[in-house]
């Protein structure tokens, strides 16, 4: 095998302030989101889920999704797109729930931050050995992602385990090791040193506490993706450049990237490649963004920087233009409203399996929905298909509609996205 609390109550109240799932009287899809109870050493006492796509190869990717303080497994499938990516692209989901200081990963302890010490570390990768096992999945293909406590963990993991992933992508996170006890990890915002940015380390430093994860390794090293919000406060913005420098330390590589550019509106994207001109690290500041990540079509350039959409480990997905067009029909009364929202697909080929997703621009809350299932985390809305409606033929559309809540005003959305695709909106 080659490659085997605001912190607490802040993130839980920014980050999983909602997470609410509406789930159509409808047949099920076959696809589900599993728990596993018992799947190896589990010094962290985590609860395990699993999503398994149908439609999967022999020997799948895994991919290990961790959620934020507060927040759950359950939750975190439900409030994200990787369930929607995985039915597309065939890889395996595990999404695990942390049990500490109201359901943060651990990535403060002694034990944490070395490989095979204990706490959440062991447990999350004896999930990825049983995943492997019990799925025949495929071990040179293992990656990690997370948001805010889950961002953390993610780097912590990549540090303890580089013989294991093969890339990961945190968001919100803050560097390997930078907490250096449970007290530094505290409910209150910019009291936690590290979480407010105020820990001073060369590159060097920060890269020697990755390189302290795992004593003696010489072999090669997971890719690394970064993301933050240029207005988070509650793990602050400085913790990207910190996060920078530790893993172009790590890779042997200029803090100074090899690129720059802006993939959509608002993602500043710097590049770190190394003399063959691979990519190691990249690291997305997203402008105005506060503790609110990952958004709308982000978890799809994390896939897609993982190598898993089959475009290889480059850059975010850039269909065609114009290869969807949505339709978006709201009637309100008082403080509520309907819409009918329809997608239409404007390209050449057939989408099997959608995911439809848009931010709204005031305090719009879905209470229930027809043709789709549909879940939402604070502004961020996800739509998935119905079993009976998976299918988007070219030059076809499918319509479905949902009952919901404002007040004040009710302004609709101005940008939907298909799979991760910007979708031009209907006049």
């Amino acid at each position: 095998m080659k490659r085997l609390t605001a912190l607490v109550t802040g993130i839980c109240a920014a980050v999983l302030s909602v997470v609410m799932t509406v789930t159509l009287p409808h047949q099920a899809a076959a696809a589900t989101l599993t728990e596993v109870t018992s799947f190896g050493a589990n010094p962290g006492n985590l609860r395990m889920y699993v999503y398994v796509p149908d439609n999967r190869p022999a020997r799948p990717p895994i991919v290990l999704a961790m959620h934020g303080c507060g927040g759950s497994g359950p939750g975190l499938y439900s409030g994200s797109e990787f369930a929607s990516l995985a039915d597309r692209y065939g890889f395996i989901v595990i999404y695990p729930s942390a049990s500490k200081k109201g359901n943060c990963f651990d990535s403060w302890s002694a034990e944490s931050h070395v490989r095979g010490r204990g706490s959440d570390p062991v447990s999350l990768m004896s999930m990825i050995t049983y995943t492997l096992q019990r799925y025949g999945g495929d071990a040179d293909r293992v990656y990690v992602t997370g948001t805010s406590a889950g961002g953390m963990e993610t780097n912590i993991m990549l540090g303890n385990y580089p013989d294991v992933f093969q890339a990961g992508a945190a968001f919100m996170g803050v560097p390997h090791s930078c907490f250096a006890n449970e007290a530094d990890y505290i409910p209150s915002p910019g009291a936690s040193n590290c979480a407010s940015g105020r820990i001073s380390k060369t590159p060097q430093q920060w890269g020697d506490l990755v390189r302290a994860a795992y004593p003696g390794y010489t072999g090669a090293r997971p890719r690394v993706q970064l993301w933050h919000g240029t207005n988070d406060t509650l793990v602050y913005y400085a913790l990207l450049q910190q996060e920078i420098d530790q893993w172009t330390n790590v890779f042997g590589l200029s803090q100074t990237p090899t690129g720059t550019d802006t993939p959509q509106a608002n993602w500043n994207r710097r590049r770190y490649a190394d003399p063959a001109g691979k990519v190691k690290v990249e690291a997305y500041s997203i402008q105005g963004a506060g503790h609110s990540l990952p958004m709308s079509g982000m978890a799809a350039a994390a896939v897609e920087f993982f190598g898993l959409t089959g475009g290889g480990p480059t850059s975010p997905p850039t269909p065609p233009a114009g290869a969807c067009r949505v339709t978006y029909t709201p009637n309100s009364w008082n403080n509520g409203f309907t819409a009918a929202v329809t997608i239409a697909n404007t390209g050449t080929a057939s989408v099997s399996g959608w995911t439809l997703t848009w931010t709204w621009p005031g305090n719009q809350q879905i209470t229930n929905a027809w043709n789709a299932t549909v879940s939402q985390q604070g502004a961020q809305v996800t739509t998935r298909n119905a079993p009976y409606n998976a299918t988007i033929a070219a030059g076809t559309a499918v319509t479905f509609g949902f009952q919901a809540t404002y007040s004040g005003s009710n302004p609709a959305p101005t940008q939907f996205a298909l799979n991760g695709t910007a979708c031009t909106l209907a006049t």
